[in-house]
């Protein structure tokens, strides 16, 4: 290289850097340049803030509008109260039993047969419950078509009227029965059976049957036909200590005569007059009385008093209840009168409305995140009848509303007892309200991300 031409080449170098220095320096940038910075950084920060703003927007848009996870429900079961337990009143009597037609929801299956027993299941005296049973076995050969059918007429004779004297020196009940008297086989029936007089029932089993022997042969074959194997009739009126029976057959015997029309009317008959016999009244002090509708009472002297008898019971229950009991070797009637009043009010008392629940009761409550809260209560009052400390059984059905509103219905709570069932609503108490729009932005966690609605 030769000395002139290194200068020429500084120069150059130099006039370079200067036109960079010119176009970078602001105060000698090109003014075309110039623009063209400014429109970029324009878009630049346009871009930007239309990022912003989109993020921004769209996460308010989702924060207000999201939807929120449900508030939070807890129940408890109401506790269910038990009823009180009741027993039958003991007593001294030599046997009893009580069986209760329409029961079995109640009291448990069997107590249609016998409910209830105490004392020895052995034959006893019956004394003139063998009177009901007399008046089975004559309307079983010579029936009566319905509770006032008359039936036959009947014509007593001078045999049939010496049976009075008979009886009279036995000290039996006996009724007037005066030579030539006539008489309907029913109006006969009733002298028989509501003051328990013993001439009538030789006298009118006899015309029947035609003798003793023939009416005793007829018993023992009703007696085989309705599977009665513990009991035994030795004469038709009951005098004999050995007509004797159990109290699973009474019970039975008394639904039989209960079930027929014309001994059920009968039976239920506190007093009548029958011409030839004159008034009559019933022997039955309890008839008409703590539910009692009939049978026959049986008397044989102290320690032998009997009471067969039926009672209908209302005890708050859709029907009344039937109860058909029997008591045997009572020390007196009135010891037997007041064994029967206490076992039947025992069981008229038994029966009780349970409360289960009260209106407005808390069982439950709703809350939510953002602190709103509300209860859950039963919406009325309810009892539910019941017998003694029989098992009340419950369910709940809760449903989720749609919202939840101050007096909404969410479901239902269900008692039974028995054939009994009572149902309560449950509902809201107080109202959950919806978030605020603050506490949505500041708690996006709680909010339902738009990936979890396309699950």
């Amino acid at each position: 290289m030769t000395a002139p031409d290194r200068p020429v080449d500084e120069l150059s170098d130099f006039a370079e850097l200067m036109a960079h220095e010119q176009e970078f320096s602001g105060d000698r940038i090109d003014p075309a340049v110039r623009r063209r910075r400014r429109r970029r950084g324009l878009l630049i920060t346009a871009v930007c803030l239309v990022v912003l703003l989109a993020v921004t927007g769209g996460y308010v848009g989702w924060a207000l509008t999201a939807p929120t996870d449900p508030p939070a429900v807890s129940t408890r079961a109401p506790q269910v109260p038990v009823g009180d337990a009741v027993a039958v009143p003991t007593h001294t009597a030599a046997a009893s039993a009580i069986s209760i037609a329409g029961a079995d929801a109640y009291l448990g299956e069997g107590a249609s047969g016998t409910w209830s027993a105490t004392g020895t299941g052995e034959p006893l005296p019956i004394a003139s419950i063998t009177k009901l049973i007399t008046a089975l076995v004559i309307l079983d050969a010579a029936p009566l078509t319905s509770a006032d059918d008359p039936g036959p007429t009947i014509t007593f004779g001078k045999a049939d009227h010496d049976l009075y004297d008979e009886y009279y020196v036995l000290g039996a009940t006996i009724a007037p029965m005066p030579t030539g008297t006539s008489m309907s086989l029913r109006d006969a029936l009733a002298a028989m059976l509501i003051p328990s007089a013993s001439n009538y029932a030789e006298a009118l089993s006899t015309r029947i049957f035609g003798s003793q022997s023939a009416f005793l042969g007829a018993t023992r074959d009703w007696l085989t036909s309705h599977g009665l194997s513990g009991t035994t009739i030795t004469e038709p009126t009951g005098l004999s200590p050995r007509n004797t029976s159990t109290p699973a057959d009474l019970l039975a015997i008394a639904k039989l005569a209960a079930a027929h029309p014309a001994i059920a009317k009968i039976v239920a008959t506190p007093a009548v007059s029958i011409p030839g016999a004159g008034a009559l009244y019933t022997t039955n002090d309890l008839l008409g009385t703590a539910g009692i509708t009939g049978l026959k009472t049986g008397n044989l002297g102290e320690g032998t008093h009997n009471l067969l008898y039926t009672a209908t019971l209302d005890v708050g229950a859709t029907d009344p209840l039937s109860v058909t009991g029997v008591v045997l070797g009572g020390s007196s009637y009135e010891s037997v009168n007041a064994i029967v009043v206490a076992a039947l009010e025992s069981i008229r008392s038994g029966f009780h409305q349970v409360p289960v629940a009260t209106e407005g009761q808390e069982i439950g409550s709703v809350s939510t995140p953002w602190e709103s809260t509300a209860t859950i209560v039963i919406g009325e009052s309810a009892s539910i009848l019941t017998w003694s400390d029989t098992p009340i059984e419950m369910t709940m059905d809760i449903e989720t509303p749609p919202a939840y509103r101050d007096g909404t219905v969410v479901g239902s709570i269900t008692w039974t007892a028995g054939p009994h069932t009572v149902t309560a609503p449950v509902m809201i108490s107080g109202s959950i309200d919806p978030p605020g729009e603050w506490w949505r932005l500041t708690h996006p966690s709680e909010l339902e991300s738009p990936l979890d609605a396309g699950d």
